[in-house]
């Protein structure tokens, strides 16, 4: 009696575990399916941020203004300041006094100029396409009055002679244009007196593109001579490559150029004349004593033997 008690609560107790079971494992699936999923953002936040870093400090940094005259760059009568350009350079490549540059662009300070910037190498109010046309002579023009004798007045009852019909009319005179004069030379090629700048001989002749003027050769202390009546436009070793040098300019087309002297004889300003001593050769920024001359016609460097007279 007692056994057949106790198997149907043993039975009882395994069907209660069972549907226990059941009902746990039916609510953890819905569950499971419904969980949210889990997402990483701690990458994408940081890789968000670095990108706005940048355009953050982009945005932050100062725009660079464009250099001063930029929106004259490419015109006549300005030029384009390039690396390693100086204002004394600007000068002798325009064929200007540097000190005229400075004040026609009013630059305070003329050792701070940039790449890039543009400044004027013509006087102001000056057209530059025609600031170096030279000026032309026109044909002198003679006029004389005609010597026309007075018409005595027919008398009142004199007839009044018939008009000549188109037919019976002479021609008329064709008159040849007088002869076109001889182009005029320029004036200040007229006017120029060119004579050698120093004694020695041609060591390197002027070469377009490679040697801007001529190398005279010579011995420490030899006289160098203006080779034209001039002016002073600077006197100093501030341009590379040429040494202690003297710039003459003649007029507004020509300037000269003396470089390598040991020793400068003129200041700035100061009015030269043709075969004064203006300096001594020397070697100052040349691997040997030596002067080079140029002569430069509005800022172009020319062959300086076509100007001088022949030895």
């Amino acid at each position: 009696m007692h056994v057949l008690q106790k198997k149907p609560w043993h039975a009882l107790r395994v069907a209660a575990m069972v549907v226990a079971v059941l009902v746990v494992s039916g609510c953890a699936s819905p569950a499971s399916r419904r969980a949210a999923p889990v997402e990483d953002r701690s990458a994408t936040s940081a890789a968000a941020t670095r990108a706005a870093i940048p355009v953050a400090a982009a945005a932050s940094e100062p725009v660079k203004p464009p250099p001063p005259g930029i929106e004259n760059a490419g015109k006549p009568g300005y030029y384009t300041v390039k690396p390693g350009d100086t204002v004394i350079r600007i000068g002798l490549e325009s064929g200007q006094n540097w000190r005229d540059i400075v004040r026609w662009n009013n630059l305070e300070n003329p050792n701070l100029i940039e790449v890039g910037q543009v400044v004027r190498v013509v006087p102001p109010g000056v057209d530059p396409t025609v600031a170096s046309a030279r000026p032309v002579v026109p044909a002198k023009v003679e006029t004389r009055s005609l010597d026309v004798k007075p018409v005595a007045a027919a008398p009142a009852s004199a007839p009044v002679p018939a008009a000549p019909t188109p037919a019976s009319a002479p021609p008329p005179a064709v008159v040849a244009p007088p002869p076109s004069p001889p182009p005029a030379r320029e004036a200040d090629e007229d006017s120029m007196n060119w004579m050698w700048p120093a004694a020695g001989a041609v060591v390197t002749p002027f070469e377009e593109g490679r040697s801007k003027g001529l190398v005279i050769g010579g011995k420490a202390g030899d006289p160098v001579y203006a080779a034209a009546d001039g002016r002073v436009v600077y006197a100093g070793s501030g341009l590379r490559g040429y040494g202690n040098l003297l710039i003459v300019k003649h007029n507004a087309t020509y300037l000269t150029a003396y470089a390598h002297n040991q020793t400068l004889l003129v200041k700035e300003d100061q009015n030269v004349k043709r075969g004064q001593k203006i300096a001594e050769m020397g070697s100052t920024d040349a691997d040997r004593v030596q002067l080079h001359f140029e002569i430069r016609k509005q800022g172009k460097p020319i062959d300086p033997a076509r100007l001088l007279p022949p030895r």
